[in-house]
């Protein structure tokens, strides 16, 4: 199974940065689609990651359409996170899955409102009381990354057991 993080035109910095750390703890490959709101040498987004940005995956597209024109919906397993979703993230069979493309919109706007309207039927959502707006950027892909692991019983992922049998 291979996961793959989509940031649609991220915003903040260290959402980025710690977005990277997660990519490069679970083994997913991190795409960052341009415009960004920042520089991804800024000190904030290099001090999120810590020292894990060699250790990721990371490719740049710059912007949305070509990232469509390169990965599409015919070829590509894609899911569109958004507060306005029609299924829960945790509904998916991931498992069943062997390519996966988690697609986040930016912190202010989500994804472009003609793109949930066009992949409806691909759009998920987190659970959270209606009188919140939405979660935190990288929060939300934490919680999407790793239920997508679980459900693939932790593919890749290292085991650490047996740390204080020691």
């Amino acid at each position: 199974m291979k996961l793959n993080i989509v940031l649609v035109e991220p915003e903040i910095p260290q959402n980025t940065g710690n977005i990277a750390r997660t990519c490069a703890a679970t083994g997913a490959k991190l795409h960052l689609v341009y415009p960004l709101g920042f520089s991804v040498s800024e000190k904030e987004v290099k001090r999120a990651g810590l020292d894990y940005w060699d250790k990721l995956e990371i490719e740049e597209h710059t912007n949305f359409k070509k990232f469509l024109e390169k990965y599409t919906l015919e070829k590509n397993n894609m899911f569109f996170v958004t507060t306005k979703g029609k299924k829960v993230y945790s509904d998916v069979k991931y498992d069943e899955l062997d390519e996966i493309f988690i697609i986040f919109g930016k912190e202010t706007k989500g994804l472009p409102e003609n793109i949930l309207k066009k992949y409806l039927d691909k759009t998920i959502r987190i659970p959270m009381r209606k009188t919140l707006r939405s979660l935190n950027l990288s929060n939300a892909v934490a919680i999407v990354a790793y239920d997508v692991f679980r459900q693939c019983n932790f593919y890749n992922l290292e085991e650490i057991s047996n740390y204080f049998d020691k």
